[in-house]
């Protein structure tokens, strides 16, 4: 029955099992090794390596409060090693659900059906929007057994606020490389402009606190997620606002444009 409702969003999520299982276990892998790790590493073993690094790099990573296990948790899985994995698959999914299928011919079989342009792209945003979700779903559940287990002081309310934080950001750029792709109907340009968006905003979180220029955090995604520290605090829904509006305009610009187009069918 819920394959007749939406059979775009069905036919994606099929399509994507077995991906789908592959990152969810490389990111289980990833996460278990870093947070395991953690209870071996001495506090002021820790502390001692990160006085031994420039300033500079100890802004970038966030490694200012790697001494605690929510400082630690969110410098190396939430902050990094995480958002970078989602992001590469988040970005290649999104790109490849409209502009790579539109390149290689198989979107038109969709596009001659009885289905409104409009839905054919919303259920292909869905499809990107629930790959995420169980992908970031498998880090939360990793981290919380993990501090359970470890006996880390780390709640589960705020490793959910992490979770959400997370999954919104990597929401935004997935969403806007779909959404380049299914205005230019090009795969490329979708990848340039979401990855290349991804890594400007990395890196003026990273550098603003070394150049003490606040409107680096402002304009930067990174920043309305780490900056909160919600692994330490929970949740911040002004922050959690904000970084909802990027997937959001994403959609709303990606309907516009692909309603547009001259498709030839």
């Amino acid at each position: 029955m819920a394959a007749e409702t939406v059979p775009v969003l069905a036919g994606v999520m099929r399509e994507q099992r077995r991906p789908l299982v592959l990152w969810g276990l490389a990111l289980t892998a990833v996460s278990t090794l870093y947070i395991a790790i953690y209870p071996t590493m001495g506090i002021d073993e820790m502390a001692s390596m990160v006085d031994n690094l420039p300033e500079a790099l100890i802004n970038a990573l966030n490694y200012d409060e790697i001494g605690t296990a929510a400082g630690y948790i969110s410098s190396t899985v939430y902050g990094l090693l995480g958002p970078a994995l989602l992001l590469i698959f988040a970005i290649a999914t999104g790109t490849r659900l409209v502009a790579g299928q539109e390149e290689d011919g198989t979107l038109e079989l969709e596009l001659t059906a009885p289905v409104s342009r409009t839905r054919v792209l919303l259920e292909r945003v869905a499809a990107l929007w629930c790959n995420v979700a169980v992908l970031v779903a498998v880090v939360a559940v990793v981290t919380i057994v993990l501090a359970a287990v470890l006996d880390l002081d780390v709640t589960v309310g705020n490793v959910l606020a992490a979770s959400t934080g997370l999954l919104l950001l990597v929401l935004g750029f997935g969403t806007v490389g779909l959404a380049a792709g299914a205005i230019t109907g090009r795969r490329a340009i979708g990848l340039g402009v979401a990855a290349g968006l991804a890594v400007l905003a990395f890196m003026l979180n990273a550098i603003a606190p070394t150049v003490e220029a606040e409107w680096m955090t402002i304009v930067s995604p990174f920043s309305w997620f780490l900056d909160g520290r919600p692994l330490a605090t929970g949740f911040d829904l002004s922050r959690l606002a904000l970084l909802a509006t990027v997937p959001v305009l994403a959609v709303a610009a990606a309907v516009v444009g692909f309603r547009r187009r001259d498709l030839m069918v």
